[in-house]
């Protein structure tokens, strides 16, 4: 909005969309995957197409995959994995059609780093990275971009939407929740995310975006490149506070 462009925003809610010029609201829930894509169809064509669509809708279920009901699992991989990829197939075939556009999926260092006692939302993210590397194949030469944009912890409030599974709330949990709630706290700014999201679109190239604090974005991928997986779990079950 500050630079000037025209911003299509969702919400589930309407109360939750600013009156600001230039912004356009859009109740969208991901919880009905033909009517996203139905609603995402209307304010494309109300746009005349769009030159960037940011796929940032999510939320995260905390608890032990073994004790936790399969259908709290199974409907987060349907609104942030199978209905977030109907909306990427629509925004797609729009750019492609048009010969430009930007597609970003907003993934997570949970890609690569699984997040203990949040399994769908670690298969969630690793299968949006997925999806974006197979895109950059298929949109190379079209003028088209993809970009599979990696945060790491930020202050953000997705701590608060956490559903948590309090049937299988064990102490090792407590000590894995507390740990994660204060790195989500004490992390970077969310506009700092943007900021590296908007020098990514100004390079027009596809490609693969880490960011975050330095340890998780640069220190982090250098040890998955270098060092052993077991060496990497100890790491993630220390800073994680997540050794039996």
């Amino acid at each position: 909005l500050a630079d000037g462009l025209e911003v299509w925003g969702t919400s589930r809610r309407a109360d939750r969309l600013p009156a600001r010029q230039r912004f356009h609201g859009v109740v969208l829930d991901l919880g009905d995957g033909a009517a996203a894509e139905r609603v995402f169809l209307e304010a494309e064509q109300a746009a005349g197409g769009f030159d960037i669509v940011i796929n940032n809708a999510g939320y995260s279920v905390f608890g032990a995959f073994g004790d936790t009901d399969f259908e709290l699992w199974q409907r987060q991989l349907e609104v942030m994995l199978v209905n977030t990829a109907r909306l990427a197939r629509a925004a797609l075939r729009g750019m492609r059609a048009r010969g430009r556009g930007a597609l970003v999926n907003v993934s997570s260092m949970a890609a690569e780093f699984p997040l203990p006692f949040q399994s769908a939302y670690n298969m969630v993210k690793a299968g949006l990275s997925a999806l974006s590397e197979s895109l950059m194949v298929e949109v190379a030469g079209t003028g088209v971009v993809v970009i599979d944009f990696r945060p790491g912890d930020y202050r953000t409030d997705i701590d608060g939407s956490m559903h948590r599974a309090p049937e299988s709330f064990t102490p090792r949990m407590a000590r894995v929740w507390a740990a994660f709630t204060h790195m989500m706290r004490t992390g970077p700014a969310p506009a700092h995310a943007a900021a590296a999201l908007r020098g990514a679109l100004q390079t027009r190239r596809s490609g693969t975006v880490r960011t975050g604090r330095l340890f998780q974005t640069r220190v982090a991928p250098l040890l998955v490149r270098l060092a052993p997986r077991s060496l990497i779990r100890a790491i993630e079950a220390r800073y994680f506070h997540s050794a039996p």
